[in-house]
């Protein structure tokens, strides 16, 4: 999701969040890895947590004239999915992230992998409380590697020269942003089930009476509130909101609801439970919009190398990097599918309602944001996943009154393509890259967007 214009959104969380860095294993260097067996760290692993390592100058392999940061070949705490981020969001980065990984099932290092600078438009709308917290950051896309346990980065500034001069600003030259951080994070096992207080709770809510910590109540508490706000959808504790009939989804709407006849059947939905949303990391409560005019496809750019299996790893991963990496309240995005067409709750606040995300810059209010699990600029998404976003798109914005396949009317609120207050017309379905000048959600699956509309305009029976 590398933007083409301005610079990335990125976090840090509160520092209770931050899991404490190992020291650095023996001395790292660039040169091929052992055959024989490393040997046992003696340091305790616990999963879930962030690895946050600073970047450093790098005084070999780099570009003549070129900035360039990084962090030597080293052994680190286990992790699966990475990114890198600065302090200032309003930053950017014009250059090249790469990072290689070792593998912990054969002890094997890869290639150099790109990670997407996605300068500034996947992120909260300008102005608002979210986007002004002190804990944004600037971010590039994180990429998923599997459970690896070894890391080198090198980030280089662009030195392409100006068409008309032949030389290369200096500005483009010499800066990357400051505070720049490798971020390598564990998806940990998933959260345990919302726990409801019973009759064998004491009066400060724990077992005979012993006072829960106040971590531990919170916690509790969120996840309670996180499954409530789909009451009526599933059972509070749900792993899942099951698929209904288009007769049973139209039944349930009611006959005061605007969107009859033109609603799809509600699909099977993930919920945050589902998936293993740790609901103590976010921020405590929900924000909504007035109604949902728009959905925003994107690709989570995180690569495609992911069993459908690993994508509920894969969500946790990416909640916790929008987190307690970037800054943000919760996960970015509204909703997210996999290669598989398997669909999962994304941002907290109820399924069915106009939850406010942190997904298209500017066009973030009366709209929702659809993420596919992967890369999509050179690979073919599946035709599971298009499905979905239709079956998707064909409930939730019949819910709103919504034609998937017509067009409608947002209000810009600044910091894309167009001037805060402007009424920008764009189609229900959009790809992302219709309010901000980036690539995603990917070359190849922007262009079945088209498919989804249709599809989705068939299931409401229009």
């Amino acid at each position: 999701m590398r933007g083409f214009l301005a610079s990335s959104i990125g976090v840090t969380t509160a520092a209770a969040l931050a899991v404490p860095l190992a020291p650095p294993a023996a001395a790292a260097t660039s040169a091929p890895p052992p055959t024989t067996p490393r040997a046992v760290r003696a340091e305790a692993y616990a999963p879930g947590g962030t690895q946050s390592l600073p970047l450093t100058p790098l005084a070999r392999d780099r570009a003549p004239g070129a900035a360039a940061q990084g962090l030597p070949r080293r052994d680190v705490r286990h992790f699966s999915l990475v990114g890198v981020v600065w302090d200032n969001p309003g930053s950017e980065l014009h250059g090249r992230v790469e990072v290689r990984t070792r593998t912990t099932a054969t002890g094997a290092w890869s290639g150099w992998q790109e990670l997407e600078t996605h300068n500034a438009d996947h992120a909260a709308d300008p102005g608002t409380t979210e986007s002004t917290s002190d804990r944004v950051r600037g971010a590039t896309a994180p990429l998923w590697v599997g459970e690896s346990d070894g890391v080198e980065v090198r980030v280089r500034a662009d030195t392409a020269p100006d068409a008309a001069t032949r030389a290369v600003p200096a500005a483009t030259a010499s800066a990357l942003p400051t505070g720049m951080r490798l971020e390598l994070v564990d998806p940990g096992k998933g959260a345990p089930p919302p726990a409801a207080p019973g009759p064998e709770d004491g009066p400060e809510g724990g077992p005979e009476g012993e006072p829960r910590t106040t971590a531990a109540s919170d916690a509790s508490a969120e996840a309670l509130a996180a499954s409530a706000v789909n009451a009526g959808l599933a059972p509070l504790g749900a792993t899942e909101i099951p698929a209904l009939s288009q007769a049973r989804t139209e039944a349930e709407l009611g006959t005061g609801q605007q969107a009859k006849p033109y609603v799809g059947a509600r699909p099977s939905i993930t919920t945050r439970h589902g998936w293993g949303a740790d609901e103590g990391l976010r921020e405590k409560g929900f924000v909504y919009t007035k109604k949902v005019k728009a959905a925003f496809v994107h690709h989570s750019a995180t690569g495609n190398n992911y069993r459908c299996a690993q994508a509920p790893s894969v969500i946790r991963s990416i909640y916790r990097y929008h987190v307690h990496s970037t800054g943000w309240r919760d996960l970015g995005y509204n909703f997210l599918v996999d290669k598989c067409g398997n669909i999962y709750e994304g941002r907290a606040g109820g399924v069915s309602k106009a939850v406010l995300g942190a997904h298209t810059l500017g066009f973030n209010s009366n709209s929702m944001g659809i993420a596919v699990l992967g890369t999509y600029s050179d690979r073919k998404p599946s035709a599971a996943a298009v499905k979905a976003i239709a079956r998707l798109t064909a409930w939730k914005l019949g819910i709103y009154g919504m034609n998937p396949d017509g067009k409608t009317y947002l209000k810009s609120g600044g910091g894309n393509l167009y001037r805060k207050g402007k009424n920008v017309r764009l189609n229900v379905i959009s790809g992302h890259r219709d309010g901000f000048a980036t690539n995603c959600p990917g070359r190849l699956l922007y262009g079945k967007l088209d498919t989804s509309r249709s599809k989705a305009a068939r299931y409401q029976g229009r």
